[in-house]
């Protein structure tokens, strides 16, 4: 699938008040992709050619929200020939492996009926030997109206979605079809295109837009509480070495509002307090902390439940490590302060809420691994969750930008290499709660 990498190639998109139709754009400079279809001697005789975003003519076709769907149809017509109309119909549906898709979405326009003036001006009963053209546009909604859990209810259109073994996708799709007279069969040539919905963070605390825009680190939260989520504190119980017991508190926080662009990065701030330094030398460390970016791809009629507990099935996979490295400044005796961040990668998808289908991102703080260090009593889950939102767009004029150093930035790097959560299926299925693997 085609991504659309930078906030500079998009104009502003301010969503209009009680208006179901995005407000058009005028699209950046992109491509036109063309496709035909053939008769039984190999003669080209329908063309479709779509303009959008897409870098190349090779590639699907790519529109993001407010965009016009431009396109043109050719029809060669190599004798006269009786035909019901030429159709144009945009379809969008999500499909569930196993199941037959559900369209959620679809646009019906005639570009030629017997009744219906060509181009030229010209109305014809039929279409005699020649060369037609037809332009159209369509405009896309901003919303449409689905059936969630037995009740209508109106949704953002989601993003397409396809990844390898996936269980669910969602599809758009451009049809031209032919449709003929009695006892001949209709004629159809259908291309996908990738939809792309603008959704981006708010824009964060004074502090940080000054460190974005100058590109100077980021201030904790003890200098700019406006700017940071903090978490509740965890208390860490463990044995050291088998010799003693030691107890550490933790406080993990996140850059404000809880909404990062993918291809961006996740700030993050972690203080560790205690008596026992030694205790906390061995957790404040980079290599002891577990800290992991989830991704939850419910399916099903209960994906839109944000109860996970009450999702029939959901698909989850670590989509990225944080890295932490001491801040500046921070540590004294009895506390340790650590700067982070998640690096999020510009292929992630965005977050979705739809009906059938959602993908949702959370942290989860996992049981610290340290060399002479024992979580007792034995602690089997994450210590600590929080949900976060992954959007298609930076913040207007803000763009989170990674500060770890290279020695870390290459460990984030390894990960993500050596990982390949995705691609070598690494999914955890989450069933009623519990969970389990595939």
């Amino acid at each position: 699938m085609n991504h659309i990498g930078s906030d500079n190639e998009l104009p502003g998109y301010t969503p209009r008040a009680g208006s179901s139709v995005a407000p058009r754009h005028a699209l950046a400079p992109g491509s036109e992709r063309t496709i035909s279809l053939e008769d039984s001697k190999g003669h080209k005789w329908l063309f479709l050619s779509v303009t959008s975003r897409a870098p190349t003519s090779e590639s699907w076709p790519v529109f993001c929200a407010g965009d016009l769907i431009l396109g043109n149809v050719t029809l060669e017509v190599l004798k006269s020939e009786s035909s019901k109309a030429i159709v144009v119909t945009v379809t969008a549906s999500t499909t569930l492996i196993g199941q037959e898709e559900q369209k959620f979405l679809v646009i019906e326009k005639d570009l030629w009926t017997p009744a219906m003036a060509l181009p030229d001006g010209s109305v014809v009963p039929r279409l005699e030997k020649g060369h037609y053209s037809w332009p159209f546009e369509i405009a896309l909604p901003n919303e449409t109206e689905v059936l969630d859990r037995k009740e209508k209810k109106s949704f953002p259109l989601p993003p397409s979605f396809t990844e390898r073994a996936s269980p669910a996708y969602i599809n758009y799709k451009i049809t031209i079809t032919i449709k003929r007279n009695a006892l001949r069969v209709n004629q159809t040539l259908t291309t996908d295109f990738v939809y792309i919905p603008i959704t981006k963070p708010e824009l964060p605390s004074p502090m940080f837009q000054k460190a974005c825009q100058e590109n100077i680190p980021f201030i904790g939260p003890e200098g700019d509480s406006e700017g940071w989520y903090i978490l509740p504190p965890v208390t860490v119980t463990g044995t050291l070495f088998g010799a003693k017991r030691g107890n550490v508190d933790f406080n993990l926080a996140l850059a404000k509002p809880l909404s990062y662009a993918r291809g961006s990065a996740m700030p993050l701030w972690l203080t560790f307090t205690g008596t026992d330094e030694q205790a906390l030398d061995l957790l404040a460390n980079d290599q002891a902390i577990h800290i992991f970016l989830m991704r939850s791809l419910a399916t099903g009629s209960d994906a839109t439940n944000d109860q996970a507990g009450k999702r029939t099935g959901s698909f989850v996979n670590i989509m990225a490590r944080a890295v932490f490295w001491p801040a500046r400044d921070g540590s004294t005796i009895g506390k340790r302060v650590l700067q982070g961040e998640v690096s999020l990668k510009k292929t992630l998808k965005q977050s979705v809420i739809f009906p059938r289908f959602s993908v949702r991102y959370h942290l989860e703080v996992h049981p610290f691994e340290a060399v002479g260090f024992v979580h007792e009593p034995h602690v089997s889950g994450p210590l600590l969750t929080q949900p976060v939102n992954v959007t298609s767009f930076n913040a207007t004029g803000i763009v989170m930008r990674p500060f770890a150093p290279p020695k870390y930035a290459e460990e984030i790097e390894n990960f993500n290499n050596n990982v390949g959560v995705l691609e070598n299926g690494n999914q955890r299925f989450y069933h009623h709660g519990g969970y389990g693997a595939t």
